[in-house]
């Protein structure tokens, strides 16, 4: 759902109670104003879910197209219940936004598709600064707790359906 229609940080659902949880979170380094602050939210919401800093690790990579790349590789680690990727991709003046937007979202895709775990798309993709940082914990919300959100829940749902 767009943000603009709801734009509440934490979901009504309540979220279901997971133990020893372990989620990777990986950010892209471009944008890194708009990333960390997507970073901290994802982290902290955790952290409300009584998620320990031992649960949780992070990674950087240096652009948005890569944290597909990322997010393949720690699952093969074996280590994770959920990946998050995080991402800020703004609109300039050349198709380069679409190419990057469709790379990511299609290579997230791909992985869902396969994988026995979740990877949680945190990526925002903007027409301009402002609306990444309403996003980013302005007044929109933040779009990093919301993929904390969801990470809960898709594990749990893949708890459920095995």
């Amino acid at each position: 759902m767009s943000t603009i229609l709801n734009y509440s940080t934490h979901n009504d659902t309540p979220l279901p109670q997971v133990h020893g949880m372990k989620v990777a979170i990986v950010a892209a380094e471009w944008n890194r104003h708009i990333t960390d602050a997507l970073l901290n939210g994802a982290i902290e919401r955790l952290h409300e879910e009584s998620f320990t800093d031992d649960c949780i690790d992070t990674y950087r990579v240096p652009g948005t197209v890569e944290l597909t790349f990322a997010a393949a590789r720690l699952m093969k680690t074996g280590k994770y219940d959920a990946i998050i990727v995080l991402g800020c991709v703004i609109r300039g003046d050349t198709s380069h936004f679409d190419y990057v937007c469709q790379s990511v979202t299609e290579g997230t895709t791909r992985l869902n598709s396969r994988a026995e775990i979740p990877v949680i798309f945190g990526v925002l993709t903007t027409d301009n600064e402002q609306q990444a940082l309403d996003r980013a914990g302005g007044k929109l919300g933040n779009k990093g707790a919301e993929a904390a959100e969801c990470a809960i829940k898709m594990h749990d749902f893949a708890l459920r359906t095995r």
